[in-house]
């Protein structure tokens, strides 16, 4: 599909991998819009960027507010794509070091963000993409984002990783339901890229990271994330496929 002229909507577009992909598709002649937190720099990213890009306040979870950030892309131009960045984390154990099991209000906060999530901003961006005229063969296309956590979780990741399986299990679904409104789905799985996700890490502990991938050595970067999202919306045959972005890593236990 034409990047140039279709509406985009990208959610986490705030900082990180969302918003090198507001960057992108917008320096690509798309219509973009961020979405994220209210608490977020939003506003200013999108001043930033410029070129038209707007913000709208949402949280990924609220089916009103997601709707409500739907209809202003929509008001830009068609919503043709969606780049879904937005998502958490949280570090906890089945059981902790005393014994005690693990704090279920946690593991669903995170399920809840980041799965629920995803379904709320596909089903929603699907329902407004049915209505577009075919482009280039598509009425849109919709890019989740899961992590290479959803195939190789460390200890201490059990809600972050089970939330990314569930996309990664959610995509070839999604693709093939969705087969018959002419929407493709992906998803891409990033490895250990350097994002604000990582900026409480030391420097030497950044390193150490960066040289446990096999080739190139280092961090991703969040524009080669987004190449990738542009590259997706761009080819036509990518459909249903999850896509690790990793360098060939693969994550030890700890």
């Amino acid at each position: 599909m034409e990047i140039n002229g279709i509406g985009a909507l990208v959610t986490g577009g705030a900082s990180g991998l969302g918003r090198a992909s507001a960057e992108r598709l917008a320096r690509l002649g798309a219509k973009v819009t961020i979405v994220d937190l209210p608490t977020s720099r939003g506003e200013e990213v999108a001043r930033e960027i410029g070129g038209g890009v707007q913000f709208v306040a949402a949280d990924i979870t609220d089916a009103a507010a997601m709707q409500a950030a739907v209809d202003a892309a929509i008001a830009q131009a068609p919503l043709r794509a969606v780049v879904h960045c937005a998502g958490r984390g949280h570090t906890m154990r089945v059981i902790d070091r005393e014994g005690n099991p693990g704090s279920l209000e946690h593991f669903e906060g995170v399920i809840r963000t980041n799965l629920i999530g995803s379904f709320n901003v596909l089903r929603l961006a699907a329902a407004a993409m049915a209505r577009n005229e075919p482009l280039d063969g598509d009425r849109g296309v919709v890019i989740m984002t899961a992590s290479v956590a959803a195939y190789e979780g460390q200890i201490g990741q059990i809600p972050y990783a089970s939330s990314k399986a569930g996309i990664v299990g959610m995509t070839i679904v999604a693709a093939r339901d969705l087969a018959s409104k002419a929407i493709r789905v992906c998803t891409i799985a990033p490895g250990l890229f350097d994002t604000p996700l990582l900026a409480r890490l030391s420097e030497e502990v950044k390193a150490s990271l960066a040289k446990s991938v096999p080739h190139p050595p280092r961090l991703g970067t969040p524009a080669e994330y987004a190449l990738m999202a542009t590259q997706i919306i761009e080819n036509p045959l990518l459909n249903g496929e999850t896509i690790r972005l990793d360098g060939a890593l693969r994550m030890a236990p700890r």
